[in-house]
């Protein structure tokens, strides 16, 4: 298999199996798109895609209309993008992107995190060359799709890479491309189960079962913190 179920694999294994965790997350991203965009998901490619993303993790349809109506009342909050690059514990590559009402909170509570556990934050841009970034979409095979049809069909929209596995397909693309894939999709009429940006480590490092347990305590406090909307890592 290819990286597509490489990256199969680290979501996985990622710890946001915690409601409390992810509900807030995906309600905080309905809320920046309705922002942005509007609040009406037929005319905003971002709030659906963040509604796609939302219900594929059982967030209540009450839960994202409440969102998407926080974000188009008068008392809206500003969210701010920010990302944090640090090492961890074993010298382990971490890269945590937030969005924030408050950049002296955030920016204080990143570094306290790092700094209580065994890591330190690094200058921006230091570690953003080990991480690809890339459009990863997630769709059902069905009896009449025709994955070597479908294949060519997407190349000219951005994709690098289609693999299927037990009727789970996996599509990736450049970050870049992210719009056009989305878009594309929607003329095909396929129905997508998850569309997410992601930071896939170009140098995978394998960690013992100790160094992650270590490691692991530094993430989950990241993890925790309502500002911080993904966590990734060099760990293999």
């Amino acid at each position: 298999m290819g990286r597509a179920f490489e990256y199969r694999k680290a979501a996985k294994m990622k710890r946001w199996g915690n409601m409390s965790r992810v509900f807030p997350k995906l309600a905080k991203a309905i809320e920046i798109a309705a922002k942005a965009g509007g609040g009406d998901p037929d005319m905003n490619p971002a709030l659906r895609t963040a509604i796609i993303n939302a219900k594929a993790q059982n967030l209540p349809k009450t839960n994202i209309e409440a969102a998407i109506k926080r974000a188009t009342g008068k008392d809206a909050k500003n969210y701010t993008d920010v990302n944090f690059e640090g090492k961890g514990p074993h010298g382990v590559l971490i890269f945590v992107e937030c969005a924030t009402d408050n950049n002296t909170r955030t920016v204080a509570n990143i570094k306290m995190y790092f700094n209580k556990n065994g890591g330190q934050v690094v200058p921006t841009g230091s570690l953003e060359f080990m991480f690809d970034r890339k459009a990863i979409f997630e769709f059902d095979k069905t009896e009449e799709m025709d994955l070597e049809e479908l294949e060519l069909e997407l190349i000219d929209s951005g994709l690098e890479e289609l693999e299927e596995d037990e009727g789970l397909c996996i599509a990736i693309a450049d970050f870049t491309d992210f719009g056009n894939m989305n878009t594309k999709f929607e003329e095909l009429g396929i129905e997508l189960k998850k569309a997410e940006l992601k930071r896939i480590s170009n140098n995978p490092h394998e960690y013992t079962e100790e160094e992650q347990e270590e490691i692991g305590k530094l993430l989950e406090k990241l993890e925790d913190d309502d500002d911080v909307q993904a966590v990734f890592t060099n760990i293999a």
